[in-house]
């Protein structure tokens, strides 16, 4: 039985996700899937859908509902591949409830306000353009695992060439927790 990978959108939900596909493609062969529309979760009204719109209803309260409807969603831990606002969603899903096994965000930059961390396994990639990236020095405080991808834009995660590579990513690092002797043994040098 395949083990699960929860996936959640930007701020443009189902709509403008096409891109997708280049993940769940390559994740499908190991993981089941299952999407969430940041939209639906957080009960956006789309019917003025423009960034500006959906962004400001997502800051009144609409992360707040996306959260708690995650909660009441899974109960159990997960891995999660959150993109822009998803990821605020998943951090603070994680800080509620302790549910995450490991959790990629791709270009969350409103998680430059946090104060703490969820437990579990946590990997951040930015572009190096996206002028609301967190700081050097936030990474550091917060003892994240990150990448700061040079000539990339918030929309990194867009492309064809990111999305393969971090899926990919996704697959050998799920592989190798799964056979890991024990959690010390590749830092001490006996493999």
């Amino acid at each position: 039985m395949k083990e699960r990978i929860i996936i959640i959108s930007d701020l443009w939900g189902r709509e403008k996700s096409e891109w997708l596909i280049n993940y769940t493609r390559i994740l499908e062969i190991e993981f089941d899937i299952l999407f969430y529309d940041s939209c639906e979760l957080g009960q956006i009204d789309v019917s003025n859908y423009t960034q500006e719109n959906l962004h400001k209803q997502f800051i009144s309260g609409g992360i707040e509902k996306a959260i708690d409807k995650l909660v009441e969603s899974e109960k159990q831990k997960v891995n999660i591949l959150a993109f822009s606002i998803g990821g605020t969603i998943a951090w603070n899903f994680g800080l509620k409830t302790d549910n995450i096994k490991s959790l990629v965000c791709v270009s969350s930059t409103r998680l430059r306000n946090e104060t703490e961390r969820p437990k579990g396994n946590l990997e951040l990639y930015f572009g190096k353009d996206d002028e609301y990236k967190p700081t050097v020095e936030w990474f550091e405080n917060m003892e994240l695992e990150y990448e700061i991808l040079s000539d990339k834009g918030h929309q990194v995660y867009c492309e064809t060439q990111f999305a393969e590579h971090l899926s990919e990513k996704i697959i050998k690092r799920h592989h190798n927790n799964g056979n890991r002797c024990t959690s010390n043994s590749k830092k001490r040098g006996l493999f």
